[in-house]
């Protein structure tokens, strides 16, 4: 031990000062190109990490081409945007781990017009005074839906909350137990009940439920009749559920509000395309119930926003309870669910002109025909000892929505000889650009549904780079 100990002392000696280095060439450099405080944080951990190795009995190299390696990197990367954007490759149209919603091009833009400067956000110009937060959302809402009003937050969990907090309060709210949902992340359906302050009432069995049970449950504490779509899973068999009109009627009755909480939201008609079980936001409004809650970024392809629309005076309640402010949106969701909303006034094009719905529809043939384009270009030379096949396959629609729906698409397989299907889906996940894949049966899928034309090139350049890298 004491004879190492000359060598730590002099080792330590020799590491340089945080100052040092700042004040060498190199550290004049960076300080005119990075802000100081992060070349500071880098230097001290580069620093830091030859100390701990030098106590540690080590004889790290304490040159300055070796410190400089080391503390450029780490520079870079406290100034690096970390939120980056990936390809999909999964097929999963409403990717929840990857943003959900891709916006359309006019939602992209609508954002960067209002995000350059000042907006009428909460100003009214027809009358030169305070104007209202959601006034240049409503009459469109109001059109697309049929509701009386609207009100939007900043996602559907806070919708719920919102509205059972203001409707609720601390009284009871009836709900078949059949409806007790979970929407991924924890979001139970009881868990927010509770967070709200109003009481739990379930009734019925889970797999039936019907009116009397309604009846039976409603007493001088009932503040509210509550129905929720089963929006990310499906019960098939013995089953039976009290339709939204019924529940009105009993609602009606007995002077009780009701409440339908959508989950995804869906502002078209999607058995139009074979799709079946998806209610229209605009029929439950039709249903009679007095409120109806969604979300803006699953199946309707907006930004994160819950959507709250129903009558005016319990729109009006709503409003008033001081959550709403801390559940409210700012100006670029709202400009980017604005111009969302408007494709749907002309419901033939919405298909085509937003993304989410334009994933869900696209033909079979168009699939196939972009998935053969991504089959040839792997196929060039340079991929040695890869199998690549082209099959069907089943895509999903994701983010709790469609449930048991398998939309047919076309996926390129991939297997190499070397290396292992995991190890391919891990080095495309950390390349550049970062490509999201899934692996089944041994193979690596590339699902050609959610992958755009633009996107092939650098996917092909990509898959190339890491596969001739064996």
């Amino acid at each position: 031990m004491a004879e190492n100990k000359p060598d730590k002392e002099n080792l330590l000696k020799e590491l340089p000062s945080v100052d040092e280095i700042i004040k060498s060439t190199q550290g004049n450099q960076w300080r005119e190109t990075y802000p100081r405080s992060c070349v500071i944080k880098a230097i001290r951990e580069v620093i830091d990490k030859k100390r701990e190795a030098i106590m540690a009995g080590k004889s790290p190299d304490l040159s300055p081409d070796c410190l400089y390696r080391e503390i450029e990197p780490l520079i870079r990367l406290s100034v690096s945007k970390r939120l980056i954007p990936v390809i999909n490759a999964t097929g999963i149209v409403i990717h929840t781990n990857l943003g959900r919603a891709p916006l359309s091009d006019e939602a992209i833009e609508n954002i960067s017009r209002i995000a350059r400067g000042y907006s009428n956000l909460e100003y009214n110009i027809g009358k030169g005074k305070r104007g209202k937060r959601y006034d240049n959302l409503r009459w469109i809402i109001r059109d697309l839906t049929g509701a009386e009003d609207a009100i939007v937050v900043n996602n559907n969990a806070a919708a719920v909350l919102l509205s059972l907090s203001a409707l609720a309060g601390e009284g009871e709210v009836v709900i078949s137990r059949g409806e007790l949902v979970e929407i991924g992340g924890s979001f139970r359906i009881p868990d927010v009940m509770n967070l709200s302050g109003s009481v739990l009432r379930e009734v019925g069995t889970t797999n039936k439920t019907h009116p009397g049970d309604y009846e039976e449950a409603i007493n001088e504490n009932t503040a509210l009749l509550l129905k929720v779509h089963q929006s990310n899973y499906r019960m098939i068999g013995f089953t039976d559920d009290v339709p939204a009109e019924e529940i009105v009627e009993i609602g009606k009755r007995h002077g009780i509000p009701v409440m339908f909480d959508l989950g995804s939201g869906c502002l078209v008609d999607l058995s139009l395309s074979g799709i079946h079980g998806e209610p229209v936001v605009g029929d439950i409004v039709k249903s009679g119930v007095d409120i109806v809650t969604f979300s803006g970024d699953k199946l309707l392809g907006g930004p994160q926003a819950g959507i709250i629309a129903g009558r005016r005076p319990i729109i009006e309640k709503i409003g008033r309870h001081p959550l709403t402010r801390a559940v409210r949106v700012d100006k670029l969701t709202l400009s980017a669910l604005e111009a969302t909303l408007i494709h749907y006034l002309d419901t033939e094009k919405a298909g085509s002109r937003i993304p989410v719905l334009k994933a869900i529809f696209q033909d079979e043939g168009v699939l196939k025909k972009r998935a053969s384009r991504l089959l040839k270009g792997l196929s060039k030379p340079g991929m040695r000892d890869i199998e690549i096949a082209l099959e069907k396959d089943f895509s999903q629609a994701g983010g709790g929505s469609l449930p048991g729906v398998d939309l047919p698409t076309y996926v390129v397989t991939l297997k190499s000889g070397t290396l292992s299907s995991s190890l391919i889906e891990e080095r495309l996940r950390r390349g550049t650009p970062s490509v999201i894949a899934r692996v089944k049966e041994g193979r690596l899928l590339l699902d050609i549904r959610t992958i755009n034309d633009s996107e092939l090139h650098p996917l092909i350049s990509a898959v190339k780079t890491t596969l001739s890298n064996q």
